[in-house]
């Protein structure tokens, strides 16, 4: 585990990014900022009140590279009035008013998505302390998908004995059809390719190789056929069984012709309860590192904690989120 994040505060550290925390608050994001400031491989940006912020830091007896840290004043007039105005004019059509704009802006998770929106920052990252569809909910308005129709999906890096797996949709996508897990199961393919993964794809069910009739299979069959029209450059098979996408030996038995050879380093869950469950024991049980959610899908990279998270899970996430940052910029 330490070898892959090792990697991936390495690629991050050779073009530290601005990265946002709306929640300046919350201790755990205080101890995380000052991990990733002693580290180096990003550049953070506190929203809050800098005195406040100092406060707590001495409460907290971190040392802090006061230099190298930037702090933004959510109260400050001359940005209220720069990102309220930006505001009212990306959401007018929807019927929001200059002065629903001014109090949206004062949500700092409005505040940090304007700052991303107008390139005063590079990605973000919260959540520590607001619900899923708080914290997501400016992202979707303001930053919007790649593609029209795009479903923004949440994978989670999991790291079991230095090797990394992609659970996806873990965090977003409730229901999925087999038009969604196409998009999830490709934007996850590059994701995997940003940190070096060679992308393969396994879909899975409670069927291999229908081994099992129903809708439920029918969809993820449906969904990898998909994928290959749109994708014939990527390793992708289904509908198969967990074992048979990770053990050699049971897909030998189960489905010999699978390009995967029981070697998927991507799974793509039927739905969000089986995929938040699966990430859930394996992380409990196997002891792997869950990383994430990370977002997918988005114009520009924003990242979801769990309310749960440790400030070590923040430390990670701002390494990842670094280097997607990077990837956006080419």
């Amino acid at each position: 585990m330490q070898n892959f994040l090792r990697k991936v505060k390495s690629i991050a550290r050779k073009d530290p990014k601005f990265i946002v925390f709306p929640e300046s608050d919350d201790e755990r994001i205080l101890k995380a900022v000052a991990k990733i400031l002693q580290e180096k491989f990003a550049k953070p940006i506190l929203i809050g009140d800098k005195r406040k912020i100092q406060s707590a830091y001495k409460k907290l007896k971190l040392k802090i590279d006061w230099k190298n840290l930037k702090t933004i004043d959510p109260t400050d007039k001359t940005l209220i009035k720069k990102y309220s105005e930006a505001l009212f004019l990306l959401r007018k059509d929807k019927g929001v008013t200059e002065k629903e704009a001014r109090t949206l802006i004062k949500d700092t998770n409005y505040f940090g998505t304007m700052m991303i929106q107008l390139g005063d920052a590079d990605g973000m990252i919260t959540g520590a302390t607001h619900p899923t569809a708080n914290s997501i909910r400016p992202v979707l308005q303001i930053i919007k998908t790649r593609e029209k129709f795009h479903k923004v999906s949440g994978i989670f890096f999991m790291v079991l004995h230095n090797k990394p797996l992609l659970f996806a949709d873990a965090a977003i996508t409730i229901e999925p059809n087999s038009h969604d897990l196409r998009d999830i199961a490709i934007d996850t393919a590059e994701t995997a390719k940003i940190f070096g993964i060679k992308p393969k794809i396994a879909l899975l069910s409670f069927s291999t190789k229908g081994s099992a009739k129903d809708p439920l299979v029918d969809k993820v069959t449906e969904a990898v056929a998909l994928i290959k029209d749109r994708r014939p450059d990527l390793v992708v098979d289904g509908e198969l069984q967990v074992d048979a996408a990770l053990v050699p030996e049971i897909a030998k038995r189960k489905c010999p012709d699978s390009p995967l050879k029981g070697a998927a380093n991507i799974l793509i869950f039927p739905d969000l309860q089986s995929a938040n469950i699966a990430y859930k024991l394996v992380e409990r049980l196997a002891k792997a590192k869950a990383i994430g959610p990370l977002l997918q899908g988005l114009k520009k990279p924003v990242n979801k904690l769990s309310r749960g998270c440790s400030w070590q899970d923040i430390v990670n996430i701002a390494a990842f989120t670094v280097c997607e940052c990077q990837h956006a910029i080419k």
